[in-house]
């Protein structure tokens, strides 16, 4: 009998469901299945392959609301931000059907003309053609967001998917292949995988052509590692500590602390590009913290399925104590506390918005990837300082500036080690951008063409005729 992952809802703590794990054997089994299933998926007619994608996009439209409680029962992300993101993966998967049948065309790259006397006409040619089998390690913070940006163009340009939910997010993983297999993709072809970090181990240990992961850095390198063994793609999409700059030129303060906090907390602040670490230039930096303290101290924490909602249950029980561990570190080294700091007392994975100021480069919130509701702000007196502060670290995701001149923060942004820029604005993803890491955030890119073009392989045709 196969070993049973219990699902706990953050918020009650209580148990919402046990579902089988796949073990070794079953693993293996559908990875066979998945090998053998994927040549003739990937000759089905790219049109055949839209459609299947476009109708579980619109499965998702019509299923929005069991889908999101879903999401909100196991991960506690508030029920408005769950329906949020469902809603907004249907732009991307807009985005992948309307140019992945371009990305896919044969490109003519050169060709002799015909009639040339004691020669013969030529044709070099590319093609673009699918990895082959993908194992897609997602996460559970954005599921559909996360996963879609792998699972949709690897589908549509002719891969087999073996897809590993988090084991914080499998009811949802089990929910997206239900929604796929329905709209016509095949089951061999798109295969959930269920367990945790070993059953994730196993999937590593199947011939694969593609190890798409998204998670923390100590994590990815393992994955990487074991995928260098059989040469596979690595994609990995880490994590960040995420800086954000505000500049004395700035006109509108309140507002833009309202923007920052924002992109902060959303979420509980579990987000790969959330604001993880704030530099204010000295003369807004009074303003600028009063009108972020009170956009905090506003946010409204409580049961996740209320609307009203922002704030949320952690959606890890273990990670309560890290987030306790950089507060206390952080204020042992001199950091002022202005709010939260520790666990709600109540039931659920609570903890209280934290605001710390005071804060330096030897304490660990400002070091390490905090991934919770805790924010450091560090006062600065010029651009210089600022940039060699952002540049202070070894991830390197989003970084954003605020400043009333584009050419000042194009210039800042221009020397900060990131793949992602932000000028008067932060924690967003456009499914027209790539989305990519430098240092310990990652390698590769998804989103945008390129995040097409990632799950293929070119071909070189020499064509004489």
């Amino acid at each position: 009998m196969s070993d049973l992952l219990s699902i706990t809802n953050p918020a009650t703590e209580s148990l919402v469901k046990e579902i089988p794990m796949d073990d070794a054997a079953g693993i293996q089994q559908k990875a066979t299945a998945a090998r053998q299933a994927q040549s003739a998926w990937a000759a089905t007619d790219l049109s055949e392959r839209i459609g299947a994608i476009a109708r579980f996009r619109d499965l998702l439209d019509q299923r929005q609301a069991d889908l999101a409680a879903t999401l909100t029962v196991e991960t506690g992300k508030p029920i408005a931000q769950a329906r949020s993101e469902i809603a907004a993966t249907q732009t991307r998967i807009d985005f992948f059907l309307h140019h992945v049948a371009e990305l896919l065309a044969p490109e003519l790259v050169h060709q002799e003309p015909v009639g040339i006397p004691g020669t013969a006409a030529l044709e070099e040619v590319i093609t673009h053609e699918p990895l082959g089998i993908i194992a897609n390690i997602s996460a559970w913070n954005y599921p559909y967001f996360v996963g879609a940006n792998v699972f949709v163009p690897a589908l549509l340009t002719g891969n087999a998917v073996l897809y590993k939910p988090s084991e914080f997010a499998s009811l949802t993983g089990l929910a997206i292949a239900d929604l796929l297999h329905t709209a016509g993709i095949p089951s061999d072809i798109f295969v959930p995988i269920i367990g945790g970090g070993a059953v994730g181990a196993h999937l590593l240990e199947q011939p694969l052509n593609g190890v798409f992961f998204t998670g923390s850095y100590p994590t990815g390198k393992k994955i990487a590692a074991a995928a260098a063994a059989q040469l596979a793609k690595v994609q990995l999409e880490l994590g960040g500590k995420d800086p954000a700059y505000v500049c004395d030129d700035v006109t509108d303060v309140v507002a833009i602390a309202a923007a920052v906090a924002d992109g902060a907390f959303y979420n509980n602040g579990q987000s790969c590009c959330a604001v993880e670490r704030i530099y204010v230039h000295a003369a807004v930096y009074e303003e600028f913290l009063e009108a972020f303290l009170t956009t905090v101290k506003g946010f409204v924490m409580g049961d996740p399925t209320d609307p009203n909602t922002y704030l949320g249950p952690i959606s890890r029980q273990v990670h309560l104590a890290e987030l306790e561990r950089q507060v206390k570190d952080a204020v042992t080294q001199g950091a002022t506390l202005h709010c939260g700091g520790h666990r709600v007392d109540r039931t659920g994975w609570y903890f209280k918005p934290t605001v710390l100021t005071d804060v330096t480069h030897e304490m660990a919130v400002m070091r390490d990837e905090t991934f919770g509701p805790v924010i450091g702000i560090q006062k600065v007196a010029s651009d210089d300082e600022a940039i060699a502060l952002m540049n202070d670290t070894n991830y390197g995701l989003t970084a954003a500036v605020y400043s009333a001149q584009r050419d000042r923060a194009v210039a800042i942004l221009r020397q900060i080690n990131s793949g992602t820029a932000y000028w008067n604005c932060c924690d967003r993803v456009s499914p027209q951008l790539p989305w990519s890491g430098r240092g310990y955030s990652g390698l590769g890119a998804t989103l945008s063409r390129e995040g097409i073009r990632t799950f293929t392989q070119p071909r070189a045709w020499h064509l004489r005729h």
